[in-house]
């Protein structure tokens, strides 16, 4: 069966690194048969946008993305509540789709996709972006 929504998340990053596993054990704890969630690490070389609705390394280093099972890409917090709701934990995203919470969640993802990498102690990501696109020797 496939699952309902692929997490595209960044494989460097220690917090995302934990929200997977969080994601991750939960949905296996829930579902040990037929997952609802998949993990794509975009940090791995094989990573082939074409493969994940074209979404490329710099937007999805730049804020979470995932792809569901009927091929809707949603971005920011949308993903959150999706994820979580798929994980039998959707009351802790609900209240930011929330009219007037809505903005507010989505503001502050903004500031901290903004500020992620530099809080991890990570390159900017233009670094990132042009590290990855230069030719090996």
């Amino acid at each position: 069966m496939t699952p309902q929504l692929r997490i595209l998340y960044d494989g460097a990053c220690p917090l995302c690194l934990r929200e997977v596993r969080v994601l991750r054990e939960r949905d296996q704890r829930l579902h040990p048969d037929t997952p609802q969630l998949a993990f794509v690490d975009i940090n791995d070389p094989g990573y082939d946008p074409a493969a994940h609705a074209g979404v490329d390394y710099r937007s999805a280093m730049g804020r979470i993305h995932a792809i569901s099972a009927d091929g809707e890409v949603l971005r920011d917090v949308a993903v959150f509540r999706r994820a979580y709701a798929l994980i039998g934990l959707g009351w802790l995203y609900a209240p930011s789709a929330w009219p007037g919470l809505r903005q507010l969640a989505d503001s502050a993802y903004g500031l901290w996709a903004r500020w992620r990498l530099r809080l991890t102690g990570r390159p900017s990501l233009e670094q990132l972006c042009s590290d990855r696109c230069r030719p090996l020797p």
